[in-house]
């Protein structure tokens, strides 16, 4: 939350800049375009970037090519809305303790509190003498009211606006002034600045601590002014007489402006004499700076909006298409000649076979683990199902059929290939005849894990000098891998299986087999979990090495966590196995 207001605040900041070197430009010109401009800088501050970013991403838009190069840094940033959103495709969520948000937003609220209170005494204040005020004979397009507290003349009211003059002000003033000052009111409540000021006393009570805002409503109120003041003047009042009548005010009535007022005392009342006497005629826009402030408006408007445009996407041209759901089908795969399973015993332990001439054995296994294996993917990739999947236990015994009963050195090779399908295609078939398991495939974004080499590249990865298949000697109870001809494939699969967490995707480019032994501390691996993929980021071990830093140091390889479309099962059906 801190991060978003903090980047909100900037924004504001840097347009309310753009806005003050835009009135520099136009300090020739009339003082309403330059209170408009202010206005807009004011208004800034109720309407985040990521509100105009959020409504473009929403727009319709021809479907992009692919791309794969994320947003830049900095749209990301200038996206960034009040509240804060986080990106799914970030490291592991972290649970904080602190009470820093809390306690500076208590401290907001109360500023926030005190300073609606004060404004609201003001209000009351007026609205109590415009109460008490009586009515005044004046031809004029709004009730004018004669009041006997002490406030200077002013306009009090947004929709149903009144004009409050002290009692006894027109024996102060001669008629030329007093006609000066109800002409200057009048034009207040032709502007609606009561309106549009309080749209910006709602900012500074929002805002109350940041100085900025302060310092545009120093500008409104000097801008709105002379405003008027140039108004007056063009109808054809006599500066002398309307600056004698505005000084005349100011000495009778000290207490400063009300700010739920569009009083005419407001403003540097030296400077804004001097520019009354002055009388300069204010230069009318010429088209080239009409241009400007059109073109100057768009992009304000339209930067967001095709920032959002542009983001929604390159985050669609990411993404993969959503696939439809599709049935795993198993009639067609090859079977068990013999296979049995029963209840495991109690307290034996996990054991997985792959013997010679595709036996298969597997002891105290669940259903879930079975699916894994024969299926192979990691257990983020597996969803649904009843609940005893994961916690009653088989023991699977199953050797496979032989071609016409024949041995394998005398099988045709249509026959050696259907014999040598592997162990897994048949277990998927068994489990589907003996559970009457039924699959669904989805296509998903999830997070997963990069394999890739580190800097530095890899290291203690010696080419295989076997000729045989993979063997591996694993303890990932003990932190312990011992292998021989493993592609990264392989070890990427190793990782998905308990390790990482995540699924793990071979993305190093690295095509031979190696021999390597990779030691780590099992107990420190969700402790160390990557938290970002800058190329230099330090991982961090609690007392031990984890898998994580073990890859880099011993191996010359990294996990990196990424977002990609990953292959998920879910259980639409499963039954407990019937009796051998």
């Amino acid at each position: 939350m801190i991060s978003a207001v903090t980047n909100h605040l900037w924004q504001s900041t840097l347009f309310a800049c753009v806005i003050g070197l835009l009135t520099l430009l136009f300090k020739s010109n009339r003082a309403a375009v330059r209170y408009g401009l202010w206005l807009a800088a004011s208004a800034k501050f109720l309407l985040p970037f990521s509100m105009l970013i959020g409504l473009g991403s929403q727009m319709e838009w021809q479907k992009p090519p692919v791309m794969n190069a994320p947003r830049s840094g900095a749209m990301e940033q200038v996206g960034e809305p009040l509240a804060v959103l986080a990106s799914p495709a970030r490291s592991l969520p972290q649970k904080s303790s602190s009470q820093v948000p809390a306690i500076l937003f208590t401290a907001w609220l109360v500023g926030f509190a005190a300073n609606s209170l004060a404004y609201g005494r003001r209000w009351w204040h007026v609205r109590a003498a415009s109460r008490a005020a009586s009515a005044l004979p004046l031809d004029l397009p709004i009730p004018a009211l004669s009041s006997f507290a002490h406030l200077e003349p002013g306009v009090f009211g947004i929709f149903r606006p009144v004009l409050l003059l002290p009692a006894g002000l027109r024996e102060h003033l001669s008629q030329s002034q007093f006609e000066a000052v109800i002409a200057h009111e009048l034009c207040h409540v032709r502007r609606r600045d009561n309106l549009t000021f309080a749209i910006h006393m709602f900012v500074e009570t929002s805002f109350w601590f940041y100085p900025p805002v302060r310092w545009i409503g120093t500008r409104l109120i000097e801008e709105r002014e002379r405003t008027c003041d140039e108004a007056v003047l063009r109808m054809g009042s006599d500066p002398q007489d309307y600056a004698t009548g505005i000084v005349t005010i100011c000495r009778l009535y000290l207490k400063s402006p009300l700010a739920c007022v569009s009083g005419v005392t407001g403003s540097n009342l030296r400077r804004r004499v001097e520019t009354i006497m002055l009388n300069r005629i204010a230069e009318s826009m010429n088209t080239g700076k009409k241009l400007l402030l059109f073109v100057a408006g768009a992009t304000a408007v339209a930067m967001p909006l095709i920032v959002g445009i542009i983001g929604s996407s390159q985050s669609q041209a990411q993404q993969p298409a959503k696939s439809v759901p599709q049935p795993v089908a198993t009639a067609s795969l090859p079977e068990f000649e013999v296979a049995a399973i029963r209840p495991s015993a109690p307290n034996s332990d996990l054991k997985v076979n792959f013997a010679s001439g595709g036996k298969l054995f597997i002891t105290n296994a669940t259903l879930r683990f079975l699916i894994k294996i024969a299926y192979d993917i990691g257990d983020d990739q597996l969803g649904g199902g009843p609940g005893w999947i994961g916690t009653k236990r088989f023991d699977v015994a199953a050797v496979p059929d032989l071609p016409q009963g024949g041995d394998p050195a005398n099988m045709a090779p249509d026959q050696l290939l259907l014999f040598h399908k592997p162990a897994r295609l048949r277990l998927q078939r068994l489990l589907a005849d003996r559970f009457q398991l039924e699959l669904r495939r989805e296509s998903t974004p999830m997070p997963i894990f990069a394999l890739v080499v580190a800097n530095g590249g890899p290291k203690r990865l010696p080419v295989t000098k076997s000729s045989g298949d993979l063997q591996l000697n694993a303890n990932p109870a003990n932190g312990d891998l011992r292998a021989t001809a493993m592609d990264m494939a392989s070890l990427a699969k190793f990782l998905s299986e308990g390790q990482a967490g995540r699924p793990v995707v071979d993305m190093t480019g690295l095509k031979d087999k190696y021999d390597f032994h990779l030691e780590w501390s099992p107990d420190t691996n969700q402790a160390a979990l990557p938290t970002g993929n800058a190329a230099n980021q330090q991982l961090v071990d609690a007392g031990g090495i984890s898998i994580f830093s073990a890859l880099q140091q011993q191996l010359g390889l990294k996990l990196v966590p990424r977002t990609a479309a990953a292959d998920r099962l879910f259980v639409v059906r499963a039954e407990l196995p019937s009796p051998n």
